[in-house]
């Protein structure tokens, strides 16, 4: 756990969502509000902590209401001792340094044909490359993410190194919500 930042406690459910594919694949836990208000950022935050004792790092999502949700693999949810519908117990901070953000494979080889982008996405903060990878991904069709992907190529080439105009909590675009809970 990060020593500088004090630690955020409480217990939460953990949830399984409605839509999932695999069965008890994943779960999720929606963080509590005072805890949500405690963290730097209503966007996308990276975390230490622990779950039911178990340590992780993990980066929260924004929930579109100026709080965070939390994706719990299946290796976390079993090392920690819990199922769906249990009731946990979480003892987060911000991470001490954000991790590096891995780009999806279509940016990847967008930024690989495009030199002048590609340098200077190697130069802004891993914050900054994951606000255009969520705004890239955030897209729901398939022709709006190519867009993106191509816009944020051109955008990058001319030395703009962060999203303009770009709601990273989703609060007023009202883009971005956690998953629908079945448990």
């Amino acid at each position: 756990m990060t020593k500088t930042a004090s630690k955020i406690r409480f217990r939460a459910k953990l949830r399984q969502p409605a839509a999932t594919t695999k069965g008890g694949s994943w779960t999720f836990i929606t963080l509590p509000r005072n805890a949500s208000a405690k963290l730097p950022s209503r966007g996308m935050t990276s975390v230490e902590g622990a779950i039911n004792g178990f340590p992780f790092r993990a980066t929260l999502e924004p929930d579109g209401q100026r709080g965070h949700w939390l994706r719990v693999n299946r290796k976390m949810r079993e090392a920690a001792g819990a199922d769906p519908g249990d009731i946990v117990t979480l003892e987060i901070a911000p991470a001490g340094e954000e991790p590096e953000p891995k780009a999806p494979a279509d940016l990847r080889k967008a930024l690989a044909a495009a030199p002048k982008a590609r340098a200077l996405w190697t130069d802004i903060t891993p914050i900054a490359r994951r606000d255009w990878i969520q705004w890239i991904t955030s897209a729901k069709r398939m022709e709006t993410r190519a867009r993106r992907i191509v816009n944020a190529c051109a955008m990058l080439a001319a030395g703009k190194r962060r999203v303009c105009c770009f709601d990273r909590s989703g609060f007023y675009s009202k883009s971005i919500s956690p998953p629908q809970a079945a448990i």
